[in-house]
């Protein structure tokens, strides 16, 4: 797997104080994509265990309230392989943080269900997660003035919420758009 970015101070991509990583790759090439540069699978960095523990050491400091996963494509399977060991780790080291995701796949259609998304380490992946933000950028639908997404098809989803009650249960507080 391969990176973009890591934004070390991040306040766009989540609440609070967070810790972004942008992974590289992406087969859903969203007309108006902020930055189609990802969606090259070898754009970047090569992701290392170094960048791992860099990750975890930032995710360290009192004032960071999380890690955010966005991209290019974090569910692209080539993707979740890597990224589900760090899940792993945050959890196991970094227990209060909370971990947010961006991806263009639907919560429910695709990473519920059979879809391109889907491989044998997507369930673990979406355990690990406490807010998927969900559903490809529609530059028709961009709407600047919504909290935490570009576009209003998109979606805030509680995802251990919906995992438990088997529904998909929203963001109460970012259902509205603000």
């Amino acid at each position: 797997m391969y990176y973009g970015n890591i934004k070390e101070v991040d306040i766009a991509d989540g609440p609070g104080v967070r810790v972004s990583l942008f992974v590289s790759g992406c087969t859903h090439h969203c007309r108006g994509c902020f930055q189609p540069q990802t969606w090259d699978f070898t754009y970047g960095e090569p992701y290392t265990k170094e960048t791992e523990n860099r990750l975890l050491s930032l995710l360290s400091k009192d004032y960071i309230t999380g890690l955010t996963l966005l991209g290019g494509e974090p569910f692209e399977p080539e993707n979740q392989r890597e990224l589900v060991g760090l899940l792993r780790r945050v959890r196991e080291l970094r227990p209060p943080k909370s971990i947010w995701c961006y991806s263009g796949y639907l919560f429910d259609e695709e990473l519920l269900k059979e879809s391109r998304a889907r491989c044998e380490v997507t369930e673990e992946m979406l355990s690990l997660i406490d807010v998927l933000v969900d559903g490809e950028f529609v530059e028709d639908k961009k709407n600047l003035s919504l909290a935490f997404r570009g576009s209003e098809n998109q979606r805030i989803i509680d995802v251990r919420s919906s995992l438990a009650e088997g529904k998909t249960v929203l963001l109460e507080e970012y259902a509205n758009g603000r």
